[in-house]
């Protein structure tokens, strides 16, 4: 997404800034969902913080908040000698476009009964 444009009136509006504006990630947010888009598979949060080369506690926190936002899964897997670990993955990414439509079909909703009420 990031190379493809919208135009919106005089302004063009690329694929990341759409994403992000849609579920308000901040850039950090954005990258790691981008990353784990890419894998198509489970990771836990020290195999993350590794390959993207970020703290450990910056992943964590934004892959909370992904979680929240309905856009990243979590799963727990419990070990056999006691404890537990936790294994991340993203939402379906058709399921993610969709939620995005959605986002800005209500937008454009909003903005036509604001010119409408002009």
């Amino acid at each position: 997404m990031k190379n493809k444009t919208v135009t919106f009136s005089c302004k063009k509006i690329t694929g990341e800034e759409l994403m992000r504006c849609s579920f308000n990630l901040n850039k950090t947010e954005y990258n790691l969902l981008i990353f784990l888009l890419s894998g198509n598979k489970k990771y836990r949060i020290s195999e993350i913080s590794k390959d993207m080369g970020l703290e450990r506690t910056t992943i964590q926190k934004a892959m909370k908040s992904l979680v929240g936002k309905g856009l990243a899964k979590r799963t727990q897997k419990n070990l056999s000698g006691g404890g537990y670990v936790f294994f991340y993955k993203p939402d379906n990414k058709d399921e993610i476009k969709n939620k995005m439509k959605e986002i800005t079909y209500n937008w454009y909703k909003n903005v036509k009964a604001g010119i409408d009420k002009l």
